[in-house]
């Protein structure tokens, strides 16, 4: 699950030099943490973006002569065939469904949607959005479909496919401000002392839209995005605590059952609330750190630059 999408700003616009062939591209879940800011970037370098969405009234502000602006649904195989066939390359991504009954059957369907249209589409060039952890197909909840997922787009002939891993975004971490302000803890149901990959969202943006600007790779191919280095969830949070004024922020390990019923209390299904535990409960396992850290997959926003940048204004506001 992804926080909403915090500006892109201005020194972040231009990490690679995209002063090439401008490309038509399509972004699927251009509302989101990582759609919004891929097409951001990729229309600041003046490519024709097709821009999809469920629910696109805040996508209206990009609308313009290289943004068509397309409200969707990820399981429409006519819609997303339509759009591949007139694309360079186009942005995957496998949706939350908090609704479905079924979690991984939705995600099944998604998958099969996309394969669909690909194949129907003769397009040549996805990058995919994966995670971290997505090597193992059970035991560790959401991502076992974006797993699941890599696994079937690898079985495309003639399509060059680029799975990127991302690490935890940092941006979860605001999805808990409330939680900060009104109880004056900071919390999840994982433990808080495994340290993880954390990366900021406007890294994997850059890296992302790199790749779909100027498709550079052949085959089917993983692509880590790991952020500046791993953190605990306690630590991240003493950081949070130190820039806001409360330098004691406790990060507490919510327990199972009561995460579980402020879910279902929001109106989440049941299944798609145990996979979202299953991945959180998961990370003592290590599973999250099988990607190895190399120069490559390095990124440079640290935590304290995002709590600076992206946080902290949004907790004052």
């Amino acid at each position: 699950m992804h926080a909403p999408s915090p500006p892109i700003l201005p020194h972040q616009q231009t990490l690679y030099n995209f002063n090439i062939m401008k490309n038509n591209i399509v972004i699927l879940g251009a509302t989101g943490t990582v759609g919004r800011k891929v097409a951001e970037l990729l229309l600041h370098e003046g490519h024709k973006l097709s821009l999809v969405a469920r629910h696109t009234e805040s996508l209206e502000a990009l609308r313009g002569p290289n943004a068509r602006i397309v409200a969707g649904d990820v399981t429409d195989t006519v819609l997303l065939t339509e759009l591949f066939s007139n694309a360079d390359s186009a942005f995957l991504i496998l949706p939350d469904n908090v609704k479905a009954e079924d979690f991984r059957a939705y995600q099944r369907q998604v998958t099969g949607a996309l394969i669909e249209a690909i194949q129907r589409s003769d397009i040549k060039y996805i990058v995919n959005m994966s995670s971290v952890g997505s090597h193992q197909h059970e035991g560790n909840g959401i991502m076992a479909g974006t797993g699941e997922q890599e696994v079937r787009l690898n079985q495309l002939e003639g399509v060059n496919v680029l799975h990127v891993r991302s690490a935890y975004f940092m941006e979860n971490f605001l999805r808990t401000i409330g939680l900060v302000k009104n109880r004056g803890i900071n919390g999840t149901v994982a433990t808080g002392d495994r340290a993880i990959p954390m990366v900021a969202t406007r890294d994997v943006a850059r890296v992302i839209a790199g790749h779909l600007a100027a498709p550079d790779w052949t085959g089917k191919q993983v692509e880590a995005v790991m952020g500046p280095r791993d953190y605990t969830y306690r630590e991240f949070t003493t950081l949070i605590g130190s820039a806001i004024g409360q330098p004691d922020l406790p990060y507490v390990q919510i327990p199972v059952p009561q995460a579980k019923e402020i879910f279902l209390g929001n109106g989440f299904s049941e299944d798609f609330v145990d996979n979202l535990i299953e991945m959180g409960t998961a990370v003592e396992t290590g599973f999250m750190n099988y990607q190895p850290r190399t120069t490559a997959t390095i990124t440079p926003t640290t935590a304290e630059e995002f709590i600076s940048e992206v946080y902290t204004p949004l907790y004052r506001r």
